[in-house]
C-alpha cells in the first residue's frame, strides 16, 4: 500500500510540475509572482513547493526564484521561504541521486559540469569538505552538488547539517545581490 501511494504521489507531483512548467509559472517570474500572489494564504506554501521543485528539477536558475521570493514576501519571510524550499529541495535531491545513482545525474545535468566536479572529486579525496565550502558560497552549481553527494558515501546527517548551516549566507547574498541589482535596474535606486 506504502509503494502504491508513493506511485501515486509521484505522478501526482509530476503531473502538477509538468502543467506549471507549460503554464510559464516555471520559467517566466511575473507569471509565478502573480500565481502566487493570486493564491492568497497560501502562497508561502506555495511559494516553497515551487523551490522545491526548482532544486529537484533545474528548470531555470535558482536565482529567478530567489529573487521572486524576496520580492513578493519583502526580505525577511522571502529569505525565509527561499531557505525552508531550497534545503527540502536538497534533502529530495540527495535521495533521488542515492536511489537512482550517477544515471540520473547525468540525464539531468550537463557532461562538461559533470567532467569538471569528476576531476575535482577524483584530484580531491575530501568531497565532503569541497562540499561544505561549495555551498557555504553563491554561485556555485548547488543543486548538481547536492546531487552529486547523493552518489557519495556521505551520510544524510552530514549532508543535511551542511544544507542547513550552509545554506543561510548563501541564499541571504544572493538574494540581497538578486533585489540590489533588481532596484538598480528598474528603480533607478
Amino acid at each position: 500500500m506504502r509503494k502504491l501511494l508513493m506511485i501515486i504521489g509521484i505522478i501526482l507531483l509530476s503531473a502538477l510540475c509538468i502543467l506549471a512548467y507549460r503554464s510559464g509559472i516555471l520559467t517566466d517570474k511575473d507569471k509565478m509572482v502573480s500565481f502566487v500572489s493570486g493564491a492568497g494564504i497560501f502562497g508561502p506554501a506555495l511559494f516553497i513547493l515551487i523551490q522545491v521543485i526548482q532544486v529537484v528539477i533545474p528548470i531555470f536558475p535558482g536565482g529567478v526564484s530567489c529573487l521572486a521570493g524576496v520580492l513578493l514576501f519583502g526580505s525577511v519571510l522571502g529569505f525565509i521561504l527561499n531557505y525552508v524550499g531550497i534545503c527540502i529541495g536538497s534533502v529530495i535531491l540527495f535521495f533521488i541521486a542515492r536511489r537512482y545513482g550517477r544515471p540520473f545525474i547525468e540525464r539531468t545535468f550537463s557532461a562538461g559540469l559533470m567532467a569538471k566536479y569528476d576531476r575535482v572529486i577524483s584530484e580531491n579525496r575530501g568531497f565532503e569538505r569541497f562540499f561544505a565550502l561549495a555551498i557555504f558560497f553563491p554561485f556555485a552549481p548547488d543543486d548538481f552538488l547536492c546531487a552529486l553527494a547523493g552518489t557519495t558515501d556521505m551520510s544524510i546527517f552530514h549532508f543535511a547539517l551542511i544544507i542547513i548551516l550552509g545554506k543561510p549566507l548563501s541564499i541571504l547574498l544572493y538574494s540581497l545581490f538578486l533585489e540590489t541589482g533588481w532596484k538598480f535596474i528598474f528603480q533607478g535606486a
